[in-house]
């Protein structure tokens, strides 16, 4: 049996954190895999990581004000928390890039280090060389990796694997709209599921919907998520989504509905997902939509182009293109044949590569590989 810690940043749920959890979930019954969470002992993250059944060692990135510690300190907590595991760690893998970087700078020979990359972002040289320190890496989409390697990470040390979706919980399914949604019927549901931010661009999706035209079907935003950042910037987008639609006079036709822990029925409710990343490592809300046979328009950014194909399983426009995603999206509203098609197709492609009982066996023998172990069962 090998024991691996998992150490998380946040105590929220973003995507990181869901799809880490889905892979727990999967292999919670492998009987050569121990695990021990470090995160925050309270919050969402926390709560579901003890219905998984994870034993959970508290480890706070943040102090009371929400401020992120000092990496020194965070260094010293992180070292006192896995000297005290009982039985010893064999593995620390890091759930997010900046824990990825922690854990490099954790310098223990008696434990093997592994870490995430689950954003494309620019790092400075002090970030790579802690990346390169760790033992190996894991990241979500080619498209992840190759950006870091343009800035130093060393590729061998880098594997690729790809986020897995729970194909039976996601999966088309029959489902009523008036239960979820007090919408017109003769209106089409165009769903958006995140993060509240500038770099999920729902800001650009409320200004193609608020001006949508008066002579083709009406259509209703629905937008599934909150946004966690307190700058003002943040706040300042976010009501700035509402206003798009008070000024055209179409506030009716906004439904912001927060975080939701049901996104599947909402998912079989709408008409077609609308994902307008300005970046994305491998969106696990494009997973999930693709999952239960939704139509899809999605930005071609980052990794999305590792999940769908443009003209096969979706719609795949430019970033930052008002012109293309407002075309795109009246394409695929009146042609529901067209759409019903590329959804079935969809749906194949990520039953074939992205089911998580995939995922979990790959990410599973990916420890085992690091410290040496055979691949057991999953």
């Amino acid at each position: 049996m090998i024991h691996v810690g998992l150490l998380f940043e946040y105590a929220t749920l973003n995507g990181g954190e869901q799809s880490m959890l889905a892979v727990l979930r999967r292999l919670t019954g492998d009987p050569d895999i121990q695990f021990t969470a470090f995160a925050q002992a309270t919050g969402p993250l926390a709560a579901q990581l003890r219905s998984a059944g994870i034993p959970l060692t508290a480890f706070c990135v943040r102090d009371e004000h929400g401020r992120k510690r000092p990496a020194g300190e965070l260094l010293e907590q992180l070292n006192l928390a896995v000297s005290r595991c009982d039985p010893p760690l064999d593995l620390l893998h890091a759930n997010s890039l900046s824990m990825a970087r922690l854990v490099g700078q954790l310098t223990r020979s008696d434990i093997k280090r592994t870490g995430h990359l689950r954003d494309i972002i620019k790092l400075n040289k002090k970030v790579i060389a802690d990346l390169n320190a760790s033992d190996r890496l894991v990241a979500v989409s080619a498209a992840t990796r190759d950006f870091h390697v343009a800035q130093g990470l060393h590729r061998p040390h880098c594997d690729v694997l790809f986020n897995g979706v729970d194909t039976n919980r996601f999966c088309p399914e029959p489902s009523l709209r008036s239960d979820l949604l007090a919408v017109p019927p003769d209106a089409a549901v165009i769903l958006n599921v995140g993060q509240i931010c500038l770099r999920k661009g729902q800001l650009d999706l409320a200004r193609v919907v608020a001006a949508w035209p008066d002579d083709r079907t009406p259509v209703h935003l629905v937008l599934v998520g909150e946004r966690h950042s307190t700058k003002q910037e943040s706040v300042d987008y976010e009501q700035n989504i509402g206003h798009v639609f008070d000024l055209a006079g179409r506030s009716d036709r906004l439904h912001c509905v927060g975080y939701r822990e049901d996104v599947p029925r909402w998912m079989r409710a709408a008409d077609l997902l609308v994902h307008t990343a300005r970046q994305e490592p491998l969106g696990r809300v494009l997973l999930e939509a693709a999952a239960c046979g939704l139509p899809i328009v999605a930005t071609d950014v980052g990794g999305t182009g590792e999940i769908l194909i443009d003209g096969q399983t979706a719609w795949l426009v430019p970033p930052d293109s008002p012109q293309h995603l407002q075309a795109a999206i009246s394409e695929a509203l009146q042609h529901p044949a067209t759409s019903a098609a590329r959804a079935m197709a969809a749906r194949q492609r990520i039953c074939e590569l992205f089911d998580i009982r995939g995922a979990a066996a790959r990410l599973a023998d990916f420890w085992r590989s690091v410290v040496g172990r055979t691949t057991g069962p999953v």
